[in-house]
């Protein structure tokens, strides 16, 4: 374990030197993808002299047992090597998952698309509710987050709405979201207090940066459209609204939410950007899928994933067998309960697959 952090703290100092040559910063493309290895390489870098030092404080322990005659000096070495022992054992179980491969997009920022599936107008209803889950997630965490592009259902909620999170690690976070979310309740148009059963479809992208995507402007159609939703005296007046077709992949992006049509394009243009690298990525999620029982972050999104029974105020994840019984709260934006496990059983995983670490 200590030579292959050794091999990584080196690549590291390696790395940090490279990033003073003229010639790497005066490439920005290349200079962004090593500044990006080398700040992904720092908390390994880290732990390898934590580690180192534990190892040496080890062995110093070690050698005053062997050569001190005093007995109170001997205990003092016989209990500080004990904790050091429990010290080593702690950080070794740290540093078997920092030394795993783990997804390289996972400290990206995300794109959110929420769309309403079966159940009608009860459906975007729940897509609705599970918008302001996220943003109220988001807002606790203290995480920013704008609209990209929305359609409203006809009595409320949305049949579709995407929104972009910026946030440290915030894809890593919530990709465990991606996949179908049910929700079970009576409607209130339902006079005879009968369950109904519907869903909300989740996706959780990477944002990709220019440099994980290049797209060449002869590829996009660009289409401009008045605004339909809030954004006062200029909607349905201006074609602020913005849809861009991405010719060769057939994807189309829209976004409506600024009056400036030169935002709406910026925003439209992200998340056209993070599509087409999500085809890629997606053969990388499908290799997981292959490897593992556990449907954590695989990025299947026929997989229902989660059930909202609003009777028995129960919230219960099928992936881990997690059951809360406080709806209310986790419509609230109280899901961190849920990640926090998600990435548990993720990490259980991993360390599965990468047992000869």
């Amino acid at each position: 374990m200590q030579e292959k952090l050794k091999e990584i703290y080196d690549k590291w100092i390696n790395i940090g030197e490279e990033l003073t040559l003229p010639d790497i910063v005066s490439d920005m493309k290349r200079y962004v993808a090593l500044n990006k290895e080398y700040k992904e390489l720092q908390a390994v870098a880290q732990a390898y002299l934590d580690y180192s030092n534990v190892i040496s404080n080890i062995e110093n322990a070690k050698n005053m047992l062997q050569t001190e005659k005093d007995n109170e000096f001997r205990e003092m070495a016989k209990a500080e090597l004990d904790q050091l022992i429990v010290q080593k054992s702690e950080m070794e179980e740290s540093i078997r998952l920092l030394l795993l491969p783990s997804d390289p997009q996972d400290r990206k920022n995300a794109i959110i698309e929420i769309r309403a599936g079966s159940g009608g107008d009860e459906a975007s209803l729940f897509a609705g509710d599970l918008f302001r889950m996220y943003t109220r997630y988001i807002e606790t965490v203290r995480w920013k987050w704008e609209l990209v592009d929305f359609t409203e259902g006809t009595m409320g909620g949305y049949k579709e709405v995407i929104l972009n999170v910026s946030g440290d690690s915030a894809y890593g976070t919530l990709k465990f979201e991606s996949g179908v979310h049910r929700v079970q309740r009576v409607p209130e148009t339902e006079a005879q207090g009968r369950i109904h059963t519907s869903a909300a479809s989740v996706v959780v992208l990477p944002e990709a940066d220019e440099v994980d995507v290049e797209i060449r402007e002869s590829d996009i159609r660009k289409d401009t459209f008045c605004s339909s939703g809030a954004g006062g005296q200029s909607v349905n007046t201006t074609y602020s609204a913005i849809r861009l077709t991405h010719v060769p992949t057939g994807i189309v992006v829209s976004c409506q939410d600024e009056r400036s049509q030169i935002k709406n394009y910026d925003k439209a243009l992200k998340v056209l950007r993070s599509r087409i690298f999500e085809i890629e990525h997606q053969k990388y999620l499908d290799g997981i899928a292959s490897k593992r029982k556990t449907m954590v972050s695989t990025g299947d999104r026929s997989a229902k994933i989660r059930t909202y029974n609003f009777p028995q105020s129960r919230v219960t994840d099928h992936r881990i067998g997690l059951t809360m019984y406080n709806l209310p709260a986790v419509l609230n934006g109280e899901i961190q309960q849920f990640l926090d496990s998600l990435q548990v059983a993720e990490n259980a995983e991993r360390l599965k697959e990468g047992v000869n670490i």
